[in-house]
């Protein structure tokens, strides 16, 4: 029942002007009982989905005359508990006290759901929305779940949800593949060997599995940047911008907890939550920092023999499949503010190529943006005066950087339209000399 209060808080702050909803999801009470990311990851989801059928939950409410009949429920709690009960999961814990409630007017809701699409002249729920509304192709991609070597193998995962009642397709052979998923089928990924695939909307938050941390739910193009960082075991490894850290526990599978990730970041509370998600999936090789990576010293000799940077640095996330699902049609962000996001991309990135002993560096952001992605890229290149240049990566990937600068097409972009991923960019950059 917690979930659905904070939503409702959620919503009514939101319509107040009382912040972001991301940021009323983020510091809510919920948050705070329930430190989980994947809680409050469903309670993000649950208030993005009933605010994009607001017109429509509003009008079913009244037309049952849900408010009339229960003084008592107050109107935003209201359109979360019929939200999930018309249209989402079914009430997840129970529903509490409010779960009897809706069960006497369940009948009439429905009634009215199904008059509503009558006199509009649609059969779906999503054909209800308002053009600007409904969902464009980021609701199309698929499930991605990264299959956690530190636990488990990919053959392993595979078979338990073939006991499952789930259909093994195969290693997927194209995109094409992907966008015909449906149901209980799931691919293994054309490119990354312990990345599953499943059909958008697949739900696997409660899974076991997921819970037990033999499964990382993580995007496709998020699981790039580690794959093209590539530390061989035994390596020394940066994460300069960690939290929350789906992406450093990448890296200690590929390290097989052989080595040293010195990972940071400035947020206490996201480096908290980071901490229990690498303890549930097992990372035994990582430090935590609290600590603004523009303040490391490139010459403490802690850092001596890292090779490896992973700069995955705050940006605008105008690519990140949320925001896209929150907002969509939303204007990218203002050309101060990615003045501003940019000055500190490029001062990350450069800081990074002063370690003295770095031989590969993975530049990444969830953004859409050029002055995030090739222009921060370009002016490090340039002050780095030739000691490093882009490395040329996964010649077959469909999307490549803008064309701003000779050799911006070794980087890679990722897009819902393009990959069938969230929107992306990321630059391999390798030094071209030797260091003293």
């Amino acid at each position: 029942m917690a979930l659905y209060a904070a939503a409702a808080a959620v919503l009514e702050g939101v319509e107040n002007r009382k912040g972001s909803l991301k940021g009323l999801v983020y510091t809510s009470s919920f948050q705070r009982v329930s430190s989980a990311a994947q809680n409050v990851k469903q309670l993000y989801a649950l208030v993005c989905e009933t605010q994009r059928y607001s017109a429509v939950l509003d009008a079913v409410i009244a037309s049952a005359g849900l408010l009339r009949a229960e003084k008592k429920l107050r109107p935003h709690l209201a359109k979360v508990l019929v939200y999930e009960l018309l249209l989402g999961k079914g009430f997840r814990g129970g529903g509490g006290r409010w779960k009897p409630v809706l069960g006497r007017h369940q009948a009439r809701l429905k009634a009215e759901l199904a008059r509503l699409k009558v006199h509009r002249g649609v059969s779906r729920n999503e054909d209800l929305l308002e053009v600007g509304s409904r969902l464009g192709p980021a609701s199309q991609v698929p499930r991605f779940v990264r299959v956690n070597t530190l636990k488990t193998c990919p053959d392993d995962a595979v078979d338990y949800f073939k006991r499952k009642g789930f259909s093994y397709q195969g290693r997927a052979s194209s995109l094409e593949d992907l966008r015909a998923l449906k149901g209980k089928h799931f691919f293994l990924d054309p490119l990354l060997p312990e990345l599953l695939v499943f059909p958008a909307q697949t739900d696997l938050h409660e899974h076991p599995l997921y819970q037990a941390g033999h499964l990382i739910l993580q995007d496709k193009a998020s699981c790039l940047p580690a794959m093209l960082l590539a530390p061989p075991p035994g390596s020394h490894v940066i994460d300069a911008c960690a939290a929350p850290g789906n992406k450093t526990s990448h890296l200690a599978a590929l390290l097989k907890n052989q080595g040293k990730i010195f990972a940071f970041d400035l947020d206490a509370k996201r480096l908290a939550s980071m901490a229990t998600l690498l303890a549930r999936a097992g990372v035994s090789c990582c430090e935590l920092a609290e600590e603004d990576f523009l303040a490391v010293s490139p010459s403490d000799t802690r850092y001596a023999r890292v090779q490896y940077i992973l700069l995955d640095p705050s940006c605008s996330g105008s690519g990140m499949l949320s925001r896209q699902l929150e907002e969509p049609g939303a204007e990218l962000p203002s050309k101060e503010r990615l003045c501003a996001l940019a000055a500190f991309q490029l001062r990350a990135l450069c800081h990074a190529l002063t370690f003295p002993a770095v031989q590969r560096l993975v530049y990444s952001t969830c953004s859409l943006s050029q002055e995030e992605n090739e222009d921060v890229v370009r002016e490090a290149l340039q002050q780095s005066l030739g000691a490093f240049r882009l490395a040329p990566v996964l010649p077959s990937w469909p999307h490549r950087g803008l064309g701003t600068f000779p050799g911006a097409e070794h980087c890679l972009r990722a897009s819902p339209e393009t990959t069938l991923t969230s929107g992306f960019f990321i630059a391999v950059i390798e030094r071209t000399e030797v260091p003293r």
